[in-house]
């Protein structure tokens, strides 16, 4: 081995600490680099990557069978401009019925379209199988995930409307990135599912030679138009607007990882390069010993940027190992979010920041080890390890007046020898008091968001069954309908179910039950609005529903027949503000409507209409209320209270559920354990700066430590001296990072908003409180503390005898 092997093997060996520091550290950077890089790739056009993998239809196109044979639409694929196509598949539009463990009756499911395909792995649109196996016979269906309440394996779907009640068992979940269809059965199954026995349509899946515009996939809709019959075509899809649709969702995440990102690559930076600048410069005097027996500058530069290499490349590589079990099980549940298939940890991640961090670690030993290297021999062998002279003296004479311990002195004193190193230290912190604050308000608001958005304030509910979620209270997918394809932005099944008993019986029940506080009910309908193409779902109250849990994000709630509020999407399509007026056309009459406010919803993508009963009673008199959401009295027993309304509502047919019916999210879940982990991270990062500071404190100052335990110091005593170093740094660096989270919050939570064409109210910016501001600015000293902990126990132990003889 060389000469500068041998020194750079005994400088990792003799800098235990420093050499664990640096190998910690960099395996939490890289951890979290791979982590974090690998969602941005996943949040990098997620819906594209899926719809090149899947090879997915720029074009679905739905045909009448009854004007249109499979053998005129297999001939279709020769139209202008179609590169390939798939099918004719038939189809049929059923509702399935499915039984519920504990409730009566079952329940209905959602109208959705059936799809006979036998392969779903070939030709355009390769359907994705994320649980189970294909239908390969009669009796079993295939359901798109998402697409039905309780998707399970093995869960039994019957269909009393159709001839004979045919039953289908759910053999298998599955995602088609072109949203195609909510289910697939064998071909031979179609006809049980059609009440003639025949096919009700045909679906063909078309890839255009361009389809990169809506005018291209425009052109291509009407040349397969043109090569089938008058009147075939019924209804088609283009993937255009399924990709707006996800791109919304995904756009979410965008602003949260690159705020964690830059966060973690700052503090990793910050960190790494305070180590091993640290360890350069505690060596300044064996720098002058080597230079003194014919080292050169050069190879005290190589010598030391070997030594920070070598712990640097094992953190690396345990880094990237540890950020690829971190990375898999989010990047599956990023998956389920997104509704694509299966992500995987790109090569070139693994790569860009294996590269990137020690290619940092390099460049910061060498710049510190350069300036060392440079100075004179003399120079090196007289500072030593000698703070400047006269430095911290005038603080240590004030802490030395003051009325406390000594030990305490002696430590509050101690930052303002190394005053560089100290801040540092406290830039550590600052940055792991900002991820903390940061993801207290990124939990709380995404609370805050997943209330605004259940629209359930209510103790007790009447006439709603199952969780509510992406569709509104007894809405029906407009998509559903118009193409027989789920509404892509919705997560959940339609949530409510239209009750057939008399609604003034129900208001007179819930009057007369003792404890009924205050109660409003909802009645739905669709409606198309002048100025904008589409129908859109219009939810009608009757009674005060101020209360029921829609947060404004500006104006006022309805108070009157004539007025709407609606959210954010509804009026950046419409081109309209609060204040303005819009026309409802519904059941062809026109229903004018002043909107007096905004309002956070997300049901619909947005397009909502909320107003009154009144304003509809001209266009439709026999709108009939569809649930009621009642709040008791203080005091009242909710339990008892439902009960009791149960007793009266039974024969009525509708049962009163309590509780709040709740919106779970897989985006909220995800963001959340994302925070957890990134954070916890970000935490430890900031204890190892603080950790290394400490060490090489402590170490500088060992022959002070040998003459004050000469003096009688105690160990307790010197614990007390090294941790009180640290807790002005933990103190002024929670004071500064707390604020400066509060902002990134500020920012980060309106662009996520923002990015997702959603205006977010106050209540979801303002979520910190006082006394949870105290504590997250003491969350400063707590960092500061534990990562002094360690040195301080070391110190504690050292015997006088040994910390004198210590140079």
């Amino acid at each position: 081995m060389s000469v500068l092997g041998r020194v750079v093997r005994s400088g990792v060996g003799r800098r235990r600490v420093q050499t664990l520091v640096i190998g910690l550290t960099m395996t939490m950077a890289v951890t979290a680099a791979v982590l974090g890089g690998s969602l941005l790739v996943a949040s990098s056009a997620p819906f594209d990557h899926a719809f090149a993998r899947e090879h997915g239809a720029h074009l679905s196109v739905q045909f009448d069978a009854r004007r249109a044979t499979a053998a005129r639409l297999s001939a279709s694929a020769d139209a202008p401009g179609v590169a390939e196509a798939s099918g004719p598949f038939a189809t049929a539009t059923v509702t399935p019925h499915t039984d519920i463990e504990g409730m009566d009756g079952g329940i209905d499911g959602i109208p959705m379209t059936v799809v006979g395909r036998a392969e779903p792995h070939s030709g355009v649109d390769r359907v994705a199988l994320t649980e189970g196996r294909w239908a390969e016979r009669p009796g079993e269906i295939v359901i798109a995930d998402g697409s039905q309440p309780f998707p399970s394996l093995g869960r039994r779907l019957t269909f009393p409307a159709l001839p004979g009640g045919p039953t289908l068992k759910v053999v298998g979940l599955a995602r088609s990135a072109s949203l195609t269809g909510d289910a697939w059965v064998v071909p031979g199954q179609i006809a049980a599912l059609t009440p003639n026995g025949r096919s009700a349509g045909y679906e063909m899946l078309y890839r255009l030679t361009t389809a990169d515009t809506a005018a291209r996939v425009a052109a291509g809709r009407r040349a397969v138009a043109a090569a089938v019959p008058a009147g075939a075509v019924t209804g088609a899809q283009s993937w255009l607007t399924v990709k707006k649709a996800a791109d919304r969702e995904t756009a979410l995440f965008v602003p949260f990882l690159l705020a964690f990102g830059v966060l973690g690559l700052v503090m990793s930076v910050l960190i790494v390069g305070n180590v091993v600048a640290g360890t350069v410069v505690a060596g300044l005097r064996r720098i002058g010993i080597l230079k003194a027996i014919g080292f050169t500058p050069h190879q005290v530069v190589r010598a030391y940027v070997g030594q920070a290499l070598v712990p640097a490349a094992i953190g690396t590589a345990l880094g990237v190992v540890a950020g690829h079990l971190a990375t898999v099980p989010v990047l599956s549940e990023t998956a389920n979010v997104y509704g694509t298939g299966g992500l995987a940890v790109a090569p070139w991640v693994d790569i860009a920041v294996v590269a990137g961090a020690l290619g940092l670690v390099a460049v910061t030993a060498w710049a510190a080890a350069w300036r060392a290297g440079r100075l004179r021999t003399v120079d090196a062998l007289a500072v030593g390890r000698t703070p400047s002279p006269g430095r911290g003296r005038r603080a240590a004479r004030v802490s030395a007046l003051l009325p406390l311990p000594r030990p305490v002195g002696l430590g509050l004193a101690r930052p303002f020898a190394r005053p560089a190193r100290s801040a540092a230290m406290g830039a550590a912190v600052v940055f792991g008091a900002v991820a903390v604050t940061f993801a207290v308000g990124l939990s709380s608001s995404l609370a805050e968001v997943m209330a605004a958005r259940a629209h359930d304030a209510a103790d007790v509910t009447v006439g709603v069954f199952g969780p509510q979620d992406s569709v509104a209270p007894g809405a029906e997918s407009p998509g559903a309908k118009t193409q027989g394809v789920k509404d892509p932005s919705a997560t959940a099944p339609d949530a409510a179910k239209k009750t057939t008993a008399d609604p003034a019986a129900i208001t007179a029940a819930i009057d007369a039950q003792p404890g009924t506080g205050k109660y409003y009910g909802i009645a739905t309908t669709q409606a198309t609005v002048s100025g904008a193409a589409g129908a859109i779902s219009v939810v009608a109250f009757t009674g005060d529903a101020s209360w029921g849990g829609y947060d404004m994000v500006s104006g006022r709630w309805i108070e009157g027949p004539g007025e709407a509020v609606v959210p954010t999407p509804f009026l950046t399509a419409t081109d309209t503000r609060v204040g303005g007026t819009v026309t409802l056309n519904d059941h062809g009459t026109a229903v004018r409507v002043r909107i007096v406010g905004e309002v956070l919803d997300t049901h619909q993508q947005g397009m909502e209409v909320f107003t009154d009963r009144a304003t509809l009673a001209a266009a439709e008199p026999d709108l009939q209320v569809e649930s009621h959401h009642i709040a008791v009295k203080a005091g009242t027993d909710v339990g008892a209270y439902a009960d009791r309304l149960n007793a009266v509502l039974r024969p009525l047919g509708v049962t009163a559920e309590t509780g709040r019916v709740g919106n779970n999210s897989g985006t909220v879940a995800v963001l959340n354990s994302l925070t957890a982990v990134l954070t916890l991270m970000l935490v430890a990062v900031a204890g190892l700066g603080v950790l290394n500071g400490v060490v090489l404190d402590t170490r500088e100052r060992v022959r002070d430590l040998g003459i004050h335990k000469a003096l009688g110091m105690m160990p307790r005593q010197t614990v007390v001296m090294v941790v009180t170093s640290v807790v002005m740094t933990g103190l002024v660096g929670g004071a500064v990072g707390v604020p400066l989270g509060v902002a990134l919050h500020g920012w980060i939570m309106p662009a996520m908003g923002h990015s997702a064409g959603l205006n977010l109210p106050e209540s979801v910016i303002a979520v910190y409180r006082t006394p949870e501001l105290i504590l997250l600015a003491l969350g400063g000293l707590l960092i500061a503390v534990l990562g002094a902990l360690l040195p301080a126990g070391w110190a504690a132990r050292t015997r006088s005898a040994v910390a004198l003889r210590t140079e």
